[in-house]
């Protein structure tokens, strides 16, 4: 329990709330309701082990900022109790409440234990994949997965490491339950058609195929798209992103509803495979997403090559399909 005043309220309630949830207690050592709620938050508090801080505020001793919370929640009354989370309020209750109603209140915004335990695991599998123990860090993603079987960034982070290690019938299946949502999700659908991209060159005679045996099956017949599809399927699992959108593309042109616009469909897959997360930062200068796929060509050459190339990318779509 922290105790607040002007001089710490944006640290210890605006910033802290970045890191976890800040429950803000707005009381005075005249108001009987509040000495009766006081007990019982910080009771909470230790029932939740850190999922969440407590901090007291005095309205009298700190009326500038207890003013500003009711003017904002349009009420005078105390106990005010106001959730912040992410450096600003969310939610907020008034007067006295039971330990049920509180509960229900704070599980609205708090995090599991498994949530948690979750992160921390994700946490740890980031700074294995970047000393290059991806075993080590599949078996954290894979913990946090347990922990959390709801959360969905570690699924993709799971499935991601797994198709670039080759662990496709495990990628495969983490994938099952998220495909079978509706709608379906778009970055798991794109894992999977990445998946498919590596699973056609391990297993079909055409997955390998050089790339000019392709060329050739393509001159003979423009509109053979079975043949310039597998070709944008090796260029996937190579890692080669623009040359399998430009096959792709040439598709899209000629045919867009060809199987189903498949084409279309792993276009936009391959943008989203190349779009870090909003969560995390973006590419950095070594030419990578966030999940680790890196650009091949010219277009890793330049400048900021991914927000260059998605930019460059998605017009050629647009324009393609208008």
């Amino acid at each position: 329990m922290i105790d607040i005043t002007l001089q710490n309220f944006e640290a210890d309630v605006l910033q802290a709330s970045t890191r976890a949830p800040v429950l803000l207690d707005v009381w005075a050592e005249w108001c009987g309701p509040c000495k009766q709620l006081g007990p019982v938050l910080e009771q909470l508090e230790a029932e939740y082990a850190g999922r969440f801080t407590l901090a007291k505020l005095d309205a009298d001793k700190v009326p500038e900022i207890a003013g500003q919370l009711s003017q904002m929640l349009g009420t005078r009354s105390i106990p005010l109790c106001v959730l912040f989370a992410g450096g600003q309020p969310v939610d907020a209750f008034v007067g006295a409440q039971t330990p049920a109603q509180i509960r229900q209140f704070l599980d609205k915004h708090v995090p599991t234990e498994g949530a948690l335990a979750a992160e921390e695991e994700v946490s740890e599998a980031e700074a294995l994949i970047a000393a290059g123990d991806t075993q080590a860090a599949l078996t954290k993603l894979a913990d946090a997965l347990a922990a959390d079987p709801g959360n969905d960034d570690a699924r993709a982070d799971y499935v991601r490491l797994l198709i670039a290690t080759g662990g496709y019938e495990e990628a495969a299946a983490a994938l099952e339950e998220p495909l079978s949502r509706e709608p379906r999700p778009l970055r798991f659908d794109a894992l999977r058609r990445w998946l498919d991209a590596m699973e056609f060159v391990e297993k079909s005679e055409r997955g390998n195929w050089p790339l000019p045996q392709f060329d050739e099956e393509i001159a003979k017949n423009k509109r053979d798209f079975d043949t310039r599809y597998q070709k944008a399927q090796v260029l996937m699992a190579e890692g080669q992103w623009p040359q399998a959108m430009d096959e792709l593309l040439e598709i899209i042109m000629r045919d867009r509803k060809w199987n189903d616009e498949a084409a279309r469909k792993t276009y936009v897959a391959i943008l989203e495979l190349l779009t870090p997360p909003p969560t995390k930062a973006g590419a950095g200068a070594d030419g990578k997403s966030a999940g680790g796929i890196e650009l091949t060509g010219k277009a890793a050459k330049q400048e900021d090559p991914q927000a260059e190339l998605l930019s460059s990318y998605r017009r050629k779509l647009s324009m393609a399909l208008n």
